[in-house]
């Protein structure tokens, strides 16, 4: 089954300033908060938030980003139980693999290239959308054919519609981020945290500024009536739009995949994670309520809806301002996303279920450089290639897949070793991971078939992968060596 031992717990326990395969713990407390609200805080809030009002929920999506925060606190929490018991980098592959065995935890691992690889192509999509945004501000057109997908349509300035060749934009974000990666995790964790100041610092601007200028009409009705179809309006467009903002969320578990390169993991990862998801929460909730108060929710179906809100103001420079701050914190949603997926591959390369490339480590900037390399390439085309609405549907039902995981692996570990040593103990439990299984189980259901067919074709790639590969090269244990 691959079961972790408690000698194999209690040695990393102990090794607390330098990790047993390489990668350097350099990261504090505020380094992962700030990690999780670089990555959390993005396309979720300035782009997905508009499409899922526009087409699901109306000014109601404040209750849907509610429902999605109940979702990720049960999640949260066990999270945090296992990350403070197993300090490795994996997140919920590694979970998966002392309690599961090995087939469910290659499952796992690769379902969260939908959460890492397939958002960080969708965040970068969105980026591109600003940045054609902010240079129309400045009377700078792009042309068409270079800014979006070909199964993307942009409007022109003449109003109409033309579909593109590539989206240049998004492409060249991937491969920026990826070469920051490539330089060292402390170098990273100090951009990213730069960026992170500047967002927020905009993003209080935003609802501090805009809350003077809301139409309460807008606001009329707060829930839409159902069109008859479930998932449009009304109640279930309320659920169905939490399972599309669940994206939004997207982004605090990464904190843990950082376990190997974090001071006293057992202790700061539950700081991380419940930390940023706590502040990421009250963020959303507020400005989703001021971006539908300001602007009709019709208005919104746009790849830069917070563009369209703040239209409705007065202040022209804080247009141009606001896109310049959500440029850089998508940019850090980008870094942190591609981080996590390296250091999954990385975990899943050592115990022998992917090519060793992936878990070669930089002599000089200890990070796991070819692995950087290798999804540039991968996430590269998504984000060149691929249409937003897909790339975030498919994104949104991994990482519920995850979480339910996750609960699960709770659950299991208290039955079978209840003595284990937890610095972090999940409350209520059975309660809480009965709750995430229940509620990330529903979001999963309120998505849409396609998506669903998309995870299933994924998963069975996934399997034949495995036994083409994986099981013939596996270390059969995820003991580290």
């Amino acid at each position: 089954m691959g079961i972790w031992t408690r000698k194999t717990v209690a040695s990393l326990q102990e090794n607390d300033d330098a990790s047993p395969r390489g990668l350097v713990r350099t990261l504090g407390p505020v380094d992962l908060i700030f990690m999780g609200i670089g990555v959390v805080i993005g396309a979720g809030l300035f782009s997905i938030t508009g499409i899922a009002a526009a087409e699901h929920a109306g000014p109601a999506i404040v209750i849907s980003f509610v429902i999605g925060a109940i979702g990720c606190l049960f999640a949260g929490l066990c999270y945090s139980e296992l990350a403070s018991m197993v300090p490795v980098c994996g997140s919920a592959y590694t979970y998966a693999f002392m309690t599961m065995g090995e087939l469910i935890a290659w499952m796992i691992g690769w379902d969260l290239v939908l959460e890492y690889a397939i958002g960080a192509a969708a965040v970068s999509i969105s980026w591109s959308g600003y940045v054609v945004s902010l240079l129309h501000d400045f009377n700078i057109h792009l042309p068409a054919e270079w800014i979006a997908s070909p199964w993307q349509a942009v409007r022109l300035a003449d109003g109409t519609m033309e579909f593109g060749y590539i989206n240049l934009p998004a492409l060249f974000i991937v491969v920026l981020t990826s070469c920051i990666l490539i330089l060292g995790i402390r170098e990273s964790a100090f951009v990213n945290g730069l960026i992170v100041i500047i967002k927020l610092s905009v993003v209080v601007v935003f609802i501090g500024v805009g809350v003077f200028y809301i139409n309460p009409e807008n606001y009329t009705p707060f829930i839409p009536p159902n069109t008859g179809e479930f998932g449009s309006f009304g109640w279930s467009g309320i659920l169905r739009a939490a399972g599309v903002v669940f994206f939004a969320y997207v982004g605090f578990d990464a904190v843990s995949t950082a376990a190997q390169e974090a001071k006293h993991p057992q202790r700061t990862i539950p700081i991380g994670i419940l930390g940023s998801l706590a502040i990421c929460t009250v963020i959303y909730v507020l400005f989703s309520g001021v971006m539908t108060g300001l602007a009709n929710y019709k208005e919104l179906d746009v790849a830069a809806p917070v563009a369209v809100a703040i239209g409705k103001t007065p202040f022209w420079w804080l247009n141009w301002l606001v896109k310049l701050a959500i440029l850089a914190g998508f940019t850090s949603v980008i870094l942190v996303l591609l981080l996590g997926q390296s250091r999954i591959f990385y975990s899943m390369a050592c115990d022998g279920l992917l090519p060793s490339v992936f878990s070669e480590i930089h002599p000089r900037f200890f990070t796991p450089w070819r692995s950087n390399l290798i999804l540039m390439l991968f996430v590269g085309l998504f984000a060149a290639f691929a249409p937003i609405a897909l790339v975030g549907n498919m994104t949104s039902i991994g990482t519920l897949l995850a979480f339910v995981v996750v609960c699960i692996a709770v659950l299991i570990l208290r039955y079978r070793e209840p003595n284990r040593l937890r610095v972090f103990r999940a409350p209520w439990v059975p309660f809480t991971p009965v709750m995430g299984i229940l509620v990330c189980g529903l979001l999963m259901v309120s998505l849409d078939g396609d998506t669903w067919i998309r995870l299933v074709v994924w998963l069975v790639l996934g399997l034949v992968l495995y036994g083409t590969y994986g099981r013939h090269h596996s270390k059969q244990s995820a003991t580290i060596h």
